[in-house]
């Protein structure tokens, strides 16, 4: 155990508070605070510890496996938390979030099978885009939810699936911000649009990273094959 493995477990920890502060009146009945708001200092500073310890495990040299172990669970669990609570809030869609969910469990998997088989698959750079897409979509989506529930919300039930500019709404904060006049409800309106947009980019970014993924195991897996026959 070393300073960034604590970091990594502290992150773990704090995934339950995050769940209990979004799901219960605990932050408003002990803290007297708004839970989403409380959400956004937890969930903020988990991603803030995901830097931190990577960071130090470089600098310091104490990259461990148990540390590779517990990373990868941590941010997982994190993110899976966050956006399983978003759907229970009606503040994303299931379908995205299955997507995004069932992409880490296949990657996951991958990387079992390809350690059996003595190839480390690396992180890729559109896995890495992907995570701060998501970590951006949580924080808009609660934000833009701290002040009460988003006028243009529930997918599809009260505003048309894309085509979101023809929303009232919408237009309102559109034709505010081209006068220079937001009001609190435009930047809400903005903050939800933001978090919907980073949503989008996190779907997409799970279909193109877990392709990545797939590419990359099945690459190293050839050369394995034809070196290995090149030997026999």
């Amino acid at each position: 155990m070393n300073l960034p493995n604590y970091l990594t477990l502290a992150r773990i920890l704090v995934v339950p508070l995050l769940v209990v502060a979004l799901l219960t009146p605990v932050a408003e009945s002990w803290l007297g605070m708004n839970g989403y708001a409380l959400a956004i200092i937890i969930f903020m500073a988990a991603v803030l510890t995901d830097i931190l310890d990577g960071h130090l495990a470089r600098s310091r040299n104490q990259v461990s496996t148990l540390g590779k172990f517990l990373d990868p669970i941590a941010d997982k669990l994190l993110i899976s938390a966050a956006l399983i609570v978003l759907v229970e809030k009606q503040l994303a869609p299931s379908w995205a979030v299955v997507i995004i969910l069932g992409r880490e469990f296949i990657v996951t998997g991958l990387r079992s099978v390809a350690a059996a088989e003595g190839i480390i698959i690396q992180a890729q750079l559109s896995g890495k885009i992907k995570m701060w897409a998501q970590s951006v979509a949580v924080v808009a989506l609660l934000v833009a939810a701290a002040t009460g529930k988003p006028p243009v919300s529930n997918f599809g039930l009260e505003y048309p699936f894309l085509r979101f500019w023809e929303v009232e709404e919408v237009r309102t904060a559109f034709s505010n911000l081209s006068a220079f006049s937001l009001t609190s409800n435009d930047w809400k309106v903005f903050g939800y649009l933001v978090g919907r947009g980073a949503l989008w980019v996190s779907v997409a970014m799970a279909v193109w990273s877990l392709y990545d993924y797939l590419s990359y195991f099945l690459k190293k897996k050839n050369r394995s094959e034809e070196t290995k026959q090149a030997r026999d």
